[in-house]
């Protein structure tokens, strides 16, 4: 029974996070994903020339030669991740064939993120030794909004997951040995080593758990009460420890001295201050915790679905949060329950705590990217599954905000696993978690503007964000079979001068008219609007497309 029961939550989550999973646009992200694990590079898209749309999109095609050092070598020199989940990749890709690529690089991380639900299960198990806190935690993690936006991504984080909670497996063999007088076992240190290091080389931010693990143990570490500070007892964590802190430093002295680090990450940096600064990572946490259980069509593009779905999910969190902040407090006094409550609630705050001091006082707003949650989304189910088997259990469960309400304790729950359901089918229709770059609703723009004219579509270029973002639009043309016939041209940036805007006119030169230039993301130092022989802005008013800023002049 209990094995059927988990295997129907493997089955809805795998549904759900196969769902369309090829239908939203590809986005930086994505790309650099695909092109690095194909053994590719951004640097041979040509620059300051215009090209065609398969000149542009060269990156993407597969080479059967290519080999993991041609992946390790880009993504070494290029990118500023670790390569662990580029060379799996790698691998995956290349069973598939190029009409299949977007496919073959979401889907492997599609089976990451459902591999989750039952490793979840297995943590929530070890860790409470409760079947029902594990089946309500797979159950959970199963439809989760934010687990079927991160598995839907061409990208790492659903790796992540799987080593935060094998690492979180032995932290929680580690406590319980250390409750009992007894030495963590060799084996498991050596495993949890091994963990840490693949952890680590799947991506940086791994570290973080990592952290908090060491602020849970030294709880004990410090404990003069607890006698177990000697080091018969606390040789194996020591080895694991120096072993986590030997790979990490590995990994850091590469991303430390990565030439392409400050391009790739001045997104996450906070050079002007202001108040809106001070209170956005607080906004931005409580919107990425929410959306772990909830998320209604907000993003639909019909606003009266949006506020409906805005003001069901008030009334709904107002419903649930007494609910449970009341049944946490249960486990928490509970004999049973205490110290893996304690274990995880302080991994948890050890995490959160840790961002916001990265946040606030070194300037990078990590925040500011709902993914990088991945390294305490585990913990959160887990606690959820711990915290909803309390309220499982009651006669009666009711909120102090509608007193009226009373149902018992499963059917409250029930509302909550229905509205973590609807929530997911909320993501893979594309009404939330949309993408942060969408090529999807301006390609219509360009085709209603411009009809059967020749297009020239222009950006500047600092890193390969910038080949991403005009990568994006031409396979959006690629994928749509749309008419435009559209050609490409990128021109590095130039932060002291204006030469962008000297190469755009030089480059248009040698186009016959007429023709319409469409400039995205197209930045120079220029204050005043561009001034272009023979081409005419665009002055009609045309609505704001996510993550692409656009001009339109008419070249005749």
């Amino acid at each position: 029974m209990q094995l059927m029961l988990l295997l129907t939550w493997i089955l809805v989550g795998s549904v759900l996070r196969f769902t369309n999973l090829t239908s939203k646009p590809v986005w930086i992200d994505e790309f650099a994903t695909i092109v690095f694990s194909l053994g590719n590079s951004f640097q041979t898209v040509p620059l300051n020339q215009i090209i065609s749309i398969d000149v542009l999109l060269q990156p993407l095609q597969i080479n059967e030669n290519f080999a993991v050092q041609e992946v390790l070598q880009k993504i070494l020199t290029e990118d500023i991740h670790p390569p662990v989940y580029f060379i799996l990749s790698h691998w995956w890709i290349s069973l598939w064939s190029e009409q299949h690529l977007i496919f073959a690089a979401r889907s492997i991380s599609a089976i990451f993120g459902i591999a989750s639900i039952p490793a979840i299960y297995g943590l929530a198990r070890l860790s409470f030794r409760s079947v029902l806190i594990a089946q309500l935690a797979a159950a959970f993690i199963a439809v989760s909004p934010y687990g079927i936006f991160l598995a839907q991504e061409a990208r790492h984080y659903t790796l992540g997951i799987l080593w935060v909670i094998a690492s979180l497996c032995c932290l929680v063999v580690a406590v319980r040995r250390i409750q009992q007088q007894q030495p963590l076992p060799i084996s498991i240190a050596l495993v949890w080593l091994v963990i840490n290091a693949m952890g680590i080389s799947t991506h940086y931010f791994f570290s973080f758990i990592l952290c908090a693990e060491a602020i849970v143990l030294s709880k004990y570490w410090l404990n003069p009460e607890s006698r177990i500070t000697n080091l018969k007892l606390w040789w194996t964590i020591y080895a694991t420890v120096i072993g986590t802190i030997a790979t990490g430093l590995f990994w850091l002295n590469l991303f430390i001295y990565n030439r392409y680090t400050g391009e790739l990450t001045q997104w996450i940096k906070n050079s002007d201050r202001n108040l809106l600064d001070f209170f956005n990572p607080i906004f931005q946490s409580l919107a990425g915790w929410i959306t772990m259980i909830s998320l209604l069509p907000v993003e639909s593009p019909q606003i009266t679905i949006v506020i409906a779905s805005g003001l069901v999910m008030i009334i709904f969190f107002v419903w649930a949060i007494p609910i449970v902040f009341r049944n946490f407090k249960i486990q928490y006094s509970s004999s049973d329950n205490h110290l893996m409550t304690q274990t995880f609630t302080g991994i948890l705050l050890s995490v959160i705590a840790l961002f916001f001091i990265i946040t606030y006082f070194f300037g990078i707003d990590i925040t500011r990217g709902a993914r990088y949650n991945f390294v305490y989304f585990p913990v959160v189910m887990v606690l959820l599954g711990a915290i909803l088997a309390a309220c499982w259990h009651q006669n009666i469960s009711t909120s102090p905000a509608f007193p009226q309400f009373k149902v018992n304790g499963k059917s409250a729950v029930t509302i909550m696993w229905i509205m973590g359901l609807l929530s997911g089918i909320t993501v893979v229709s594309n009404l939330g978690y949309q993408k942060y770059y969408r090529p999807d609703l301006l390609l219509p723009i360009i085709e209603n503007i411009s009809g059967t004219k020749p297009v020239l579509i222009a950006n500047t270029h600092r890193s390969l964000a910038e080949t991403g973002e005009i990568m994006g639009i031409a396979k959006q043309i690629q994928k749509t079979n749309s008419p435009i016939n559209a050609q490409f041209l990128i021109i590095p940036e130039n932060q002291q001068s204006d030469t962008a805007t000297a190469t755009l006119i030089e480059q248009i030169k040698t186009l016959p008219r007429p023709f319409d230039l469409w400039l995205t993301n197209f930045r120079t130092i220029q204050k005043t609007p561009l001034t272009l022989p023979s081409c005419t802005a665009n002055t009609q008013a045309l609505p704001g497309i996510n993550g692409y800023e656009y001009k339109i002049y008419h070249c005749l």
